[in-house]
């Protein structure tokens, strides 16, 4: 499954896929597999998106468009 919307939180944020494998701890050949949604993204990964940028999963996997958590 490709989760377009961490694409999209990393680039409004001007962050580098390397940045962003570093703060959740992979590497950035993993996070870019994730991006082009040729790998599926753990559930643990996820989470540490949604802490990152502050958004609930639901917006994250784009089931709605309001990133607050609830």
């Amino acid at each position: 499954m490709k989760i377009e919307r961490i694409y999209s939180l990393r680039t409004d944020h001007n962050l580098t896929q390397t940045e962003i494998a570093r703060a959740i701890h992979v590497s950035q050949r993993s996070y870019s597999h994730y991006e082009t949604g040729s790998r599926s993204v753990p559930v643990e990964i996820l989470i540490l998106l949604c802490d990152y940028y502050h958004v609930s999963i639901d917006y994250l996997l784009g089931r709605t468009n309001n990133p607050k958590i609830p």
